[in-house]
């Protein structure tokens, strides 16, 4: 009689063995595989804060600088033009615009201008601004002393509001031969929704609204 092939006992264990030890492999691959993205999720998230501080430091991607004072050297005799534009993002039922779409300054003045936001809504609404300058390479030189910028606003039905904005263009822009044609700035922002917004008083009475004007 014909015999049928028999497997012995060490072949079953080896290849038992090598069945445990392919599915120990593809479980320490995807526990690596796991690890990576969350690594690369951490990394992502720890990038917007340094980006943000990046931006602020460099003036990278227009972002305007703050300044605690006035120019040491004062004003200097080139003019140049601000222009001043505003948006708001959908979602946000206000009305944003500057006062003033364009002034001439000297390079060095310190310079308040004011924007003016309405709410349109029949409830309480919350904003915060975002904001650069154009052209990107001016933002190092964009300095501002005092700004609605990154600070939530909270405006009740049908509020209005003046909300100041302190600069100065830097006098250390002449020394950089790539702006010495320069003869416009644009200073831009957008107030986006705030969905959850923090309970913060109202704005103060409109006889304490230009108090920012330096």
């Amino acid at each position: 009689m014909d015999h049928e092939p028999t497997i012995s006992r060490d072949q079953s264990r080896t290849a038992t063995k090598g069945r445990l030890g392919g599915l120990g492999r593809d479980a320490l691959v995807a526990s690596i595989c796991g690890g990576v993205v969350a690594l690369m999720v951490g990394a992502s998230y720890a990038a917007v804060p340094f980006y943000n501080w990046f931006c602020r430091a460099t003036g990278f991607n227009g972002t305007t600088q703050v300044a605690t004072s006035a120019p040491a050297s004062g004003p200097i005799a080139r003019k140049i033009s601000v222009r001043f534009d505003s948006n708001v993002a959908a979602g946000l039922p206000w009305k944003f615009e500057p006062e003033q779409s364009e002034i001439e300054v000297n390079i060095g003045q310190v310079v308040t201008v004011f924007y003016t936001v309405t709410n349109q809504a029949a409830r309480t609404t919350a904003g915060q601004a975002a904001y650069n300058v154009a052209p990107l390479t001016v933002g190092s030189y964009f300095q501002k002393i005092n700004c609605f910028c990154f600070t939530e606003q909270t405006m009740a039905p049908g509020e209005k509001r003046e909300m100041p904005v302190v600069f100065y263009v830097d006098p250390s822009i002449v020394d950089d031969h790539e702006n010495d044609r320069l003869s416009t700035i644009t200073l831009s922002y957008t107030f986006y929704p705030v969905r959850d917004p923090v309970v913060k008083p109202l704005a103060a009475s409109e006889d304490d609204k230009r108090k920012g004007n330096l």
